[in-house]
């Protein structure tokens, strides 16, 4: 079922990933479902566009280089000055610390390979975040 485009499209979502692939994926899924889509391969390249132009919602990989998922979690939650951002943590790591993880400011987790129902479920989820 697709979501209302018009509804939909008041949303901006940011998608975080090393792999272009990923990040393609990611972005048709949302476009199709109407979602504004934002995009940065890199977690510093991320927390630019978090400080210059806030997302509804952060769709992030766990495990990038450089920089992983969990610091810029952190550093975005150490931000006192943004508003509040859900943060979807995405990984294909079944070892990932999700108590760690939820501690320093995520707000939910997507397992690779994701599945299309699981995925929109998980972002309308943390869209009504924002909005409560």
């Amino acid at each position: 079922m697709v979501s209302s485009p018009s509804k939909a499209q008041l949303k901006r979502i940011l998608i975080v990933d090393d792999m272009q692939d990923n990040i393609s994926l990611l972005e048709a899924i949302l476009v199709e479902e109407g979602y504004i889509v934002d995009t940065a391969n890199s977690g510093k390249a991320a927390l630019a566009k978090v400080q210059t132009t806030p997302p509804d919602l952060i769709l992030l990989d766990a495990m990038m280089p450089g920089m992983d998922g969990l610091e810029v979690t952190r550093r975005i939650r150490e931000q006192k000055d943004l508003p509040f951002i859900p943060i979807l943590l995405i990984t294909a790591y079944e070892n990932l610390n999700a108590a760690e993880a939820l501690d320093i400011g995520a707000n939910d987790f997507v397992r690779k390979p994701i599945e299309y129902d699981e995925l929109m479920a998980r972002v309308r989820a943390s869209l009504r975040l924002k909005t409560t």
